[in-house]
């Protein structure tokens, strides 16, 4: 494993990178342009990748003081897996593209800091083998796409759940594919030496696969009855990502589904779709302690999930800090960005006045006036 690019992990050398924000630098001048281009870009005219990161920076936090003296710590739980800080690791596709041990480098660096990952459907390695790497403790959720043959992915559920993933994320956001016009504009392709271990790549086809031509193999007409399917396919929790209604919520609740992504897939799917942080709090009490509540989008800084916490969310998951912190220094820099996040993380906490992280509390935000 190489020297962190940062010095020291946990603590920033002189030179940086000294937040997750200025991995992005580094990685797009390491990338090909139509790669930086993919994992950076998002639907239509951006506005909500855009907006799910200006919403956190419209909400500002009321810190209490006089209350040390007690011992500290950003441990918690999220569906039984226990995490030393309430940020996980995103489905993220083809991550490959970004570094050549790919998956495998950020399951390591995932299990050294003592967090959990969400495999993607589109990773450039077996579940397996990210298992593996993942070593004995298997700190791993598996997200699936429903592919239109059902039958193969009754199989894939089922490898996760022989591999040891401790829970079922299905992805639910994705009827079409977003209009993700840098995609386009830059024609993105899956490198020739990238494989998808996951995806029933049709034998007839023939040369590199499009994003756009991987979501046409998806089951387009994926419904509540879909859900109730999973829960009942395989003994992992079923967690549906990309929800954005209250309502939605409740109706996974009532089927027994065990937690929620507030998730709007980064900006790259629905272009306008609201910021996931303008509704969690909503969607938090819709369903009380029925199931756990998760957010991801525009996540940068640990004082971001110590207020995603405090509106109602268990932990968040990071995609793209992740992604240009693989592409800056593999395997070392998933490793110090996490520390790096950490680390905010428990400041945040100690300049709140909070000794844990059920002491963050609506109470502790504000948000601006519109």
């Amino acid at each position: 494993m190489s020297t962190p690019i940062g010095g020291r992990v946990g603590e920033p050398a002189q030179g940086g990178p000294f937040n997750l924000s200025e991995f992005e630098a580094i990685a797009r001048e390491k990338l090909p342009h139509a790669s930086y281009e993919y994992f950076a870009g998002g639907a239509g005219d951006e506005l909500t990748l855009r907006e799910n990161r200006l919403a956190f920076e419209r909400i500002s936090m009321v810190p209490r003081v006089l209350r040390g003296g007690r011992e500290r710590s950003s441990a918690t739980t999220v569906l039984g897996v226990p995490v030393n800080f309430p940020a996980l690791v995103a489905p993220i596709a083809y991550q490959q593209v970004a570094d050549p041990d790919g998956e495998l480098a950020t399951a390591r660096a995932v299990a050294g800091a003592g967090t959990a990952m969400c495999l993607s459907s589109l990773s450039t390695k077996s579940l397996e083998d990210v298992a593996e790497a993942s070593g004995p403790a298997r700190p791993l959720f598996f997200q699936l796409y429903a592919y239109r043959d059902r039958g193969l992915t009754d199989e894939i559920v089922l490898r996760a759940q022989e591999a040891g993933f401790k829970a079922l994320f299905v992805t639910v956001d994705v009827a079409v594919h977003g209009r993700r016009e840098r995609e386009y504009r830059n024609e993105f392709v899956l490198p020739d030496d990238c494989q998808l271990p996951c995806v029933p790549v049709p034998a007839e086809h023939d040369g590199p696969l499009s994003p756009h031509e991987v979501t046409g193999l998806m089951q387009p007409d994926l419904n509540w009855d879909d859900i109730e399917r999973f829960i009942a396919l395989s003994d992992m929790p079923v967690v549906i990502k990309g929800v954005l209604s209250a309502e939605d919520a409740r109706i996974a609740a009532g089927l027994g589904v065990s937690g929620v992504v507030v998730s709007n897939h980064g900006g790259r799917q629905l272009d306008t779709a609201v910021a996931t942080i303008d509704v969690v709090a909503e969607i938090a009490d819709a369903v009380g302690d029925q199931l756990e509540v998760l957010l991801d989008g525009g996540v940068r800084r640990g004082s971001d999930v110590v207020k995603a916490v405090a509106l109602g969310a268990r932990a968040v998951l990071l995609a793209r800090p992740v992604v240009w912190a693989l592409a800056a220094d593999g395997q070392a820099g998933v490793e110090l960005a996490l520390s790096l996040l950490e680390a905010e993380i428990n400041d945040t906490l100690a300049l709140c006045g909070c000794a844990t992280l059920d002491e963050a509390t609506p109470d502790l935000l504000r948000r601006a006036a519109p």
